[in-house]
This record gives structure tokens, sequence and C-alpha cells, in this order.
């Protein structure tokens, strides 16, 4: 996500003295992937690339970079295994670079977007580039490029999180929330009256009645995922129905068992919903390999199942 795009700036802004250190290759086993960073000042830092003795040097390099003037940017390897220590035995790139004045142009570029768009860093001739443009472009190097000639990194940003729209405030709709609360998504979370039984006491749901609960799929925008575990099949049966009448919305899950969902289709059917539009439903939710009906365990499964979803296939 795009949150340290905004962090950065308003540093940049007031005058503050902070580095960026960015995962550039990567291969093998190691604690980050591709893209992950960290933002670094003289005294903290936000983000992480994995933690250990890897984040360690990370953070001493880049308060390194930051006590001098003449270098603004070092690309550092790391052998994980034979130089950290560290188990895994991957293989990373470092990108530091210090983020100033003359970091303005691109950070103001990123931060004006508003859609997916690529964020490009090239290293030429000992000088660092960086770059915004279209969703298309892709300069990264291949994968399997040795990590010592990793010279270029694109990498898609998303503005807006995905959004998702979760109905329901019992069990699982509460262990839903606290499950998405720290992930990249923009979580809308709706209950109705008659879901503030007493295990749903202290919610922090938006509480609606039945029809402004129907009326919200139909304000949501294109692309939110839906999902669906109130109290009462019923209502979950008029939530199903409004999103795939609606049609233009990118995942849609309902709580249940295989036996609900056949019970939902024959109802919709009857409803006017074709098969081509019945097969975008998710029912049951959640990956498939976690069995288990704890509501902690369900919402893990629906995490997973949405990250996966939302991945970008080009980072």
């Amino acid at each position: 996500m795009s949150e340290w795009i905004a962090q950065a700036r308003r540093a940049v802004q007031a005058g503050e003295r902070l580095a960026m250190v960015t995962v550039v290759g990567a291969q093998g086993s190691t604690p980050r992937e591709t893209g992950a960073r960290m933002l670094v000042w003289p005294d903290h830092f936000t983000g992480t690339i994995g933690g250990g003795s890897l984040e360690r040097q990370a953070l001493d390099q880049a308060r390194k970079l930051l006590a001098q003037d003449a270098r603004r940017h070092a690309l550092q390897d790391y052998p994980l295994g034979p130089l950290l220590g560290q188990c895994c035995g991957g293989h990373v790139r470092l990108l530091v670079e210090r983020l100033d004045s003359a970091s303005k142009a691109w950070l103001d570029a990123a931060g004006v977007r508003t859609e997916p768009f690529r964020l490009q860093a090239q290293i030429e001739d000992g000088a660092l580039h960086r770059t915004v443009a279209g969703p298309g472009s892709a300069l990264s190097d291949s994968p399997r490029t040795p990590i010592p000639e990793v010279r270029t990194l694109s990498e898609t940003i998303t503005p807006k999180p995905p959004r998702l729209v979760i109905f329901g405030a019992g069990h699982v709709g509460q262990a839903v929330a606290r499950a998405f609360a720290a992930l990249p998504f923009s979580l809308d979370w709706l209950a109705s009256r008659e879901d503030l039984r007493p295990e749903a006491g202290g919610t922090h749901a938006t509480i609606l009645c039945e029809d402004e609960l129907e009326a919200c799929i139909e304000a949501a925008p294109p692309d939110t995922l839906f999902a669906i575990f109130t109290h009462s099949h019923d209502l979950d049966y008029r939530l199903t129905r409004a999103v795939l009448r609606r049609g233009d919305f990118r995942y849609l899950g309902l709580i249940g068992s295989a036996t609900k969902r056949v019970r939902f289709e024959r109802r919709l059917r009857d409803d006017g919903v074709t098969d081509p539009e019945l097969a975008r439903l998710t029912c049951p939710i959640g990956i498939r390999t976690l069995k288990s009906k704890a509501p902690a365990v369900i919402a893990v499964a629906l995490a997973a199942e949405l990250l996966q979803l939302t991945e970008d296939p080009a980072a």
C-alpha cells in the first residue's frame, strides 16, 4: 500500500533527515519479498524488511548514509546465511537512499495518484533514477538476475486499498473485523440491530436496519469485496441477492455449508439469477484447506483467500 508515500512526503516537507531502505532483489528463502521497505530517521523507523540481523544491518547502513553528505544511495548485498547467520539462507539486495528535497518531485507525483501505478527505481552509471509510470510499465530485472547484477525495480503501488464490506457482528463478524484490522484493506463493518446479542457487546460495527444494509450494497463502489455472515439466513439471502444483482463486485463470500449454498442457489434461480452469476458466489468462504469452524480460523481462512485474490501478480 501507499501509506509510506504520505509519510515520506510529510517528512521531506518538514525538512526532516530520513532514508528509505527497499528490498530490490530477493532470491531463495528471505524474510520479506521484493518491494518491502522501511523509512529510517536518526532516532526511529517505520516499516520492516523482516527483522533480525538483516534489519539491524539495514538500519545501520541507512543511518550511516544520513550522517554523510557525499552519497545519496547505496546498494547492499546480504547472503543471509554466510554473512548474517540467518537460517533462511536466501540472498537479498537492498537499496538505501536518502529522501530530501531532491526526492520531492517523484514523491509528489506518486502522492497525487489515485489509481494503481508503477514506481520505478533504476541505477545507471552510479546514479539512482526514480520515476512514476502507468500501471502497464514494468522494467524490473528478472527474478533470475543474479543478485549482484540487480539494477532496476518496478513495483505496483495501490493508493487505495481494496474495499471490503462485511455484514454481521456475531462471533464470526467480530473475529473477521479483528483479523482484517492490520491488513491492507479498507474495511466497512456493518450489522443489523438484531446482530447485537450479548456476544456482540462492545462492537464497533455500524448498526443499520436491514433495508439500509441492502442500500449500502447499492452505494458501494465497483470492485468492492463483500463477505456476509449475519445472524439470519433470510438476511444473508437478501444481501447475497443484492450483490449478485449489481454484478460489478470483485468478491462475494457467504458463510455456510455446501447444503446452504444449494438451498440459496435454488432460491436465487427462482429470483432470476443466472448460473454464470451464481458461479461468482463463494460459499463456503475461506481457503478450503482450513477445516475448522472456529470463528478465529474462519477469519484467518477468509483473510488468506482475499489476500491471494488481491495480491498484485506483476509485483
